[in-house]
Order: C-alpha cells, then structure tokens, then sequence
C-alpha cells in the first residue's frame, strides 16, 4: 500500500480546481491586460476570481495582491510592512519568514512556551522595545500548534502596531473571515488547498502602506509587475472556496484520523514517542512525534515501505538540520532531529492511517531488536 502523510507540504490539485482552470489555458488564454476582447476576457475571470476570494475572506477584492505562492507573500510582507521600523517575529515562523526577517535586518524574536506557542508577555516585551511589526503565523507548520493571534493583534494596536500572519497551514481549519478580524496582513498558498503550484496571495488591510515587490509593470496596483497567472488565480479561488466551505467537514474527519494514528502509536510505544505540542490546541489534520529512536533512517524507511511523511517543512526537508521549531520549544539538537511530522488530508482514509501507523511501529520495534 501507498500513503500519503505529507498534505501539509503539498496537497493534489481537486477536479473541481482542474475543470475551472482548463478553460483559462485553452480558450481564455489571453494577457489580463491586452486591450483586446481575448485580453479583456481573462481580465474579467482574473477580477470574478478576486472578488470571490475577497468574499471567502471578508475582505476587500482591492486589498489582495497575488503572488507565485506563499513564501513569495511572506518575504514581501515582512520585507514591506512598517519599513525602516524595528519588528519581531516569532521564533517558530517559516523559513519563509525567518530568512527574509534576516534580509531585512536587526530584528527580535518572539519566544514561545514548551508546547510551542508564541508567548504575549514576549510580544509585549517587543512591543515595549519599539517594534512597529510582528509576524505570527496562524498555526505551526511543524507542530500544527494553534497560535494567539487575537491577543498579539490586539496588543500590538494598543501599541500602534501591525501584525503580519502567515495563514498558509490554516486554509482547510481555521475560519479564514475570522483571521483577517485580527491581523492586517495575512500570507496564503493554493496549493496546501487543493489548488495549483506557483499560486498564493498577499491580503493587506487598506491603509496599510506596501511596498512594490517587483518594478517592470503595472499589475496589482504597480506594486507588482508581471504578466497574472489567470489560470492559477482561477484556480486558487475556487480551491480557497471549497476549503472553506468543507472546513467543519474537514476538520472532523482529519482529527478522528489523527485521534486514531496517536492512539496506535501511544499504544504500542508509549513513552517512546512525544506527540509536539499535544499540550496545546493544534489544527486537526498535523500530527508531529517525536520519537526516542526516531532520525532520518526513520523517514527513509517509512518511504521505502510506502508512507509519504516529512521531518518538517518540505523546503527544508534536504537540510540535516535540527528542527529550528523544537529548539525554539526547548528540546535538544539532539531530540530535535528525530521529529517525524504526519499531515492528512481530506482523501485519506482509516485504512490508510492505520497502516501508516502499524509500519512507524513496526520499523521502530525492529530498530530495537
């Protein structure tokens, strides 16, 4: 048997996604911003598409900027908002996030507890020092913990401050329109959705000055030049939909799955594997454990006996390094290389996760013998 436990680094693109977008890259295949009528067509999926992205998130269609995915939005986001002024991120963000935090310059980092979530005596203590921004993801990529968003939104406009979310985890569980409530930017990706590679977007309140990202053209309000990509715009906004739509439905099914996999594991390892973040809330379809045995043997040989799993984030999935995530938690390097992370999806069944289970087992047993 052949699973897939890896939904949190890339999901299969839904027919429903496929069927809208076909036409956009046969018949409607024209430049969004030729004058003429093949032009003018596109331009008018490429603005239906805005608008009901803008309805899926309570926003403004003028307020979203597309982008070629989520780590395009989150380094235009932090390298952007509030520039020239200090700002904090938390210790736990994405790569993504962290990478362009160090491009940009001197910068805090927001601690976080042992369960992995972002502290808002640390983002006080940011905000106290001056910081005009603070980045804090909605849920962990890693973890799958569920961050205090709400709280560190409202200190920081106490403070005048803004709050710069990466929503990219949080599409299929997390109730989107409420998100925009407590944040005035927030980062997504189409991909993690059902949707198309090379897709994402950036929402930014109105009024909350942006930076261009790219000069050469006058797409997205001359803040980002190039040619649009209609047929991933299609289909990011009617993936973003659907998620939305089925969240409930959704999230029940990938918690009873991820319920049934921790309880095979604890059943038969017990205290030979940690589930990360178990203390906290945590988006129903991420499971991450850390096992006592656990390494990069461990995901080479779920891989060769037919699981699909990660370590972590996929865009670091090539570095040997220690989890940046479970240091941040307080593990050791040690520790946090063994981490094995089991993300699932609206396709996957009991049969599967049950599987998936009893051969993490069943390779960690023989391990030991």
């Amino acid at each position: 048997m052949n699973v897939y436990l890896d939904y949190a680094a890339t999901s299969p693109i839904r027919e429903e996604v496929l069927k809208k977008m076909l036409p956009c890259l046969r018949e409607e295949f024209g430049n969004p911003d030729s004058l003429h009528a093949c032009g003018r067509r596109a331009a008018y999926l490429v603005t239906e598409a805005r608008d009901k992205i803008a309805a899926v998130l309570g926003v403004r269609a003028r307020e979203i900027y597309f982008t070629s995915g989520g780590t395009e939005a989150d380094n235009w986001a932090v390298r952007s908002l509030a520039a020239g002024a200090p700002f904090a991120v938390s210790s736990i963000e994405h790569a993504a996030v962290i990478e362009a935090a160090k491009m940009r310059g001197e910068h805090a980092l927001l601690p976080v507890d042992g369960a992995g979530r972002a502290t808002l005596a640390g983002a006080e203590e940011a905000l106290e020092g001056g910081a005009k921004l603070l980045a804090l993801m909605a849920v962990n990529n890693e973890t799958g913990v569920v961050q205090p968003v709400e709280a560190v939104y409202r200190a920081a406009h106490e403070r005048g401050a803004l709050l710069f979310c990466d929503g990219v985890q949080a599409g299929r569980s997390c109730n989107l329109k409420a998100l925009t409530k407590c944040c005035d930017a927030l980062s997504l990706s189409a991909h993690k959705l059902g949707g198309p590679k090379g897709t994402g977007l950036l929402w930014v309140r109105s009024g909350v000055k942006l930076a261009p990202l790219i000069a050469g053209g006058e797409q997205e309000r001359a803040l980002r030049g190039g040619t649009l990509n209609t047929a991933g715009i299609v289909g990011m906004a009617e993936a973003l939909f659907l998620a939305q739509k089925e969240r409930e439905e959704f999230s029940a099914h990938t918690r009873r799955l991820r319920d049934l996999f921790e309880a095979h594991i604890l059943a038969a390892l017990g205290g030979e594997a940690r589930i990360d973040g178990a203390e906290a809330e945590r988006a129903p379809n991420l499971l991450h454990i850390t096992f006592a045995r656990g390494g990069e043997w461990l995901l080479s040989a779920l891989d060769l006996h037919g699981v699909c799993c990660s370590g972590g984030a996929a865009c670091s999935a090539h570095a040997a390094r220690p989890s940046h995530v479970l240091l941040a938690m307080g593990r050791s390097e040690e520790a946090a290389k063994r981490g094995v992370r089991f993300s699932f999806g609206g396709e996957t069944t009991e049969k599967e996760a049950v599987f998936a289970a009893e051969t993490a087992v069943g390779l960690l047993r023989a391990r030991e013998e």
